[in-house]
């Protein structure tokens, strides 16, 4: 019998759209979720998890983290089980893409790249709830 991989689990779904060697999934999966918002023809996966700046705070680690040959960078979330805070959550990692585009110093001289999030809610086997 053959092995298959579920991707609703944190691994299966990292393991099916967050390696090079998948990325043409990951390509597609990204153009049907924003399908006649982008068309985005490459990618390249950045690092998915981001430390915390102080002891205090708390670090986070995106599903897939990636940015488009235009610059947009893309978070993707999947999440399975019940959690109270998922929206939430999922505002907390799109203020954190956008806060890392800061660089340090004085002088504020650069311009935010384009942020999207796309946030995968399974609550029910059948009943898939999209919030983009």
């Amino acid at each position: 019998m053959g092995k298959f991989i579920n991707p609703f689990t944190d691994f299966g779904f990292h393991r099916i759209f967050g390696q090079e060697v998948h990325k043409e999934l990951l390509i597609d999966f990204l153009n049907q979720l924003f399908f006649g918002e982008h068309d985005i023809e490459d990618i390249t996966f950045l690092n998915p998890i981001q430390t915390p700046e102080t002891l205090d705070d708390r670090g986070i680690v995106f599903d897939v983290h990636c940015k488009d040959s235009n610059g947009n960078l893309f978070v993707v979330e999947m999440q399975t089980g019940a959690q109270p805070y998922f929206h939430d959550r999922g505002l907390y990692y799109l203020a954190r893409a956008i806060s890392n585009q800061g660089q340090k110093g004085k002088d504020w001289k650069f311009a935010l790249q384009p942020v999207y999030l796309s946030l995968i809610h399974i609550s029910e086997p059948t009943r898939l709830q999209l919030i983009s």
